[in-house]
């Protein structure tokens, strides 16, 4: 990737109407505007694409049937099968904020393979592998989600690797920048 984005920020001079709205508010839990963060104002160069795409991505954030724990080891998992600085970072201060340990984070990168995984967050981290690899969830993979998870879970769990793996796409291709105090896919 280049030292300049390829599809820069929306510059605040150029917020308008709802999109302006939007990129102005502060969620609930975080401290800054979502225009602080790069992703937002990048995608919003699209306006239509951008209000499309909100609802849907933070419906998959903030209010699927997946616990925070276990949506989150699918991102980073993606983020590092995708080579996503920009994913990992931002999921790796949502997983810290989020009460996941850091030595957790950090196995993420060796793997579903890695000591210290259960059976459970394995089989999370081999979806998104298999995903990722053969755009399918394994047969027994499934079947181990599956003794945890009901329907809907299985269907969230395989479209937020879709999703992310579709965004890490996004933010490499367009040079999104790492945000202030964002840590580097290592």
């Amino acid at each position: 990737m280049g030292s300049e984005p390829r599809i820069p920020p929306l510059p605040p001079d150029r917020w308008e109407g709802d999109v302006k709205r939007i990129l102005e508010a502060v969620p609930g839990g975080v401290e800054n505007r979502l225009g602080d963060n790069n992703i937002f104002p990048t995608f919003a160069q699209h306006a239509e694409f951008f209000r499309a795409w909100l609802p849907f991505g933070g419906f998959l954030l903030t209010a699927g049937k997946l616990s925070g724990p276990d949506r989150e080891l699918l991102i980073l998992r993606t983020a590092v099968r995708c080579r996503s600085s920009y994913e990992w970072g931002q999921h790796v201060r949502i997983s810290l904020a989020g009460g996941i340990e850091r030595e957790t984070i950090d196995r993420v990168l060796e793997g579903p393979d890695a000591e210290g995984w259960s059976v459970h967050e394995r089989a999370l981290l081999r979806a998104a592998d298999e995903l990722h690899d053969d755009s399918r969830i394994s047969d027994e993979t499934w079947a181990t989600l599956a003794e945890s998870y009901d329907t809907e879970q299985l269907i969230e769990a395989t479209m937020v690797v879709g999703h992310y793996t579709m965004l890490a796409g996004a933010l490499n291709s367009f040079g999104v920048e790492l945000d202030d105090g964002l840590e580097p896919l290592p």
